[in-house]
């Protein structure tokens, strides 16, 4: 059943105050907010590649605090172990039982904070979850809820002692982008309100989680066109046939586009996706996921420029109205 006019302005209208309560917290960074939010709803994970200070504990936060979620923040190292992150089944003498304790991955809100200081082993721990939204421990599986978001943080700069992050890895986060410094004007205030140390704090919950899993299967309801389904794979072909790139987008990744297109045409109050919604996203949802050539690499050659070729040489198809449902 596709979703209905009336419930795409429903749904326009509850994602702008979420967006809005958000930013009370994170000034000066709308579309930022409206990227991660609009992957919670899509049930992916964000990937942001950030210099420290920057907002990314906040963001993380303020988003639990709006949707009455849990937050944890897991502070990557070099001797974190998959343990510590997953949890660990233990043996209660008084019981004879074995009891498994929870990992700080159990919550709504995950910071994985500078997640490429772990090791791989540690790293590969989150893939099951991600994916799946479960983990596995000693045979048992256990669910970690709905909505589950990760958002995994990396410093482009101190790059001594990280741990490249796996493609299979990559592939699992729906978006990757910066939430970079605010303008002066959004600074002047932040620094007017530096003495509150948690700025989430004073966020009132715009809805509840069940409310964001609702959101999360309406926008699932929202019609694709067959046109702009091969529009898509027609790109992504065009990302893997590209002489710069070595690997590139997968099936995986041109899926991540159809989903987040639909929450993004939601959140405007549509219910079909347009050719401009795939454009729009495309950068963020796939450009963590090429792999150039070395010899482009090292010319100069980004993922962005073969990106946006891709998108200049392929013919987008002509916009249809939504179907009467």
């Amino acid at each position: 059943m596709t979703m209905t006019p009336e419930q795409a302005t429903w749904f326009a209208g509850t994602f702008d105050r979420l967006v809005q309560n958000v930013g009370q917290a994170v000034l000066g960074k709308p579309h930022v907010i409206r990227l991660t939010i609009m992957a919670m709803i899509a049930e992916g994970h964000v990937l942001l590649e950030d210099a420290p200070g920057t907002g990314k504990t906040s963001l993380a936060r303020a988003i639990a605090a709006t949707v009455q979620g849990s937050h944890q923040r897991i502070q990557f190292t070099p001797d974190l172990l998959p343990s510590d992150v997953t949890g660990v089944t233990i043996y209660d003498q008084n019981s004879h039982l074995f009891e498994f304790h929870k990992g700080p991955v159990f919550a709504s809100i995950v910071l994985a904070d500078e997640i490429n200081r772990a090791s791989p082993k540690t790293q590969s721990a989150l893939l099951e979850v991600m994916e799946e939204s479960k983990i596995t421990v000693d045979g048992v599986t256990h669910d970690v809820g709905r909505p589950f978001l990760v958002i995994a943080t990396q410093n482009p700069i101190e790059q001594a002692g990280t741990y490249r992050l796996p493609e299979a890895q990559l592939d699992r986060f729906l978006i990757k982008t910066s939430i970079g410094y605010p303008d002066l004007a959004s600074a002047e205030l932040i620094l007017a309100g530096a003495s509150i140390r948690d700025s989430s704090a004073k966020l009132s919950p715009v809805i509840t989680t069940a409310a964001v899993a609702d959101m999360a299967d309406l926008a699932a309801t929202v019609h694709v066109d067959s046109a702009v389904l091969r529009y898509t794979a027609q790109l992504a072909e065009a990302t893997r046939d590209a002489p710069e790139s070595r690997v590139g987008v997968s099936v995986r990744g041109a899926m991540a586009l159809i989903r987040a297109a639909k929450v993004w045409a939601a959140a405007q109050g549509r219910n079909f996706v347009l050719p401009d919604d795939i454009k729009e996203l495309a950068a963020p949802v796939w450009v963590h996921r090429f792999v150039l050539d070395p010899e482009a690499e090292f010319s100069g050659t980004t993922a962005e420029q073969v990106l946006a070729r891709v998108l200049a040489d392929v013919a987008a198809p002509q916009a249809r109205q939504s179907v009467a449902v």
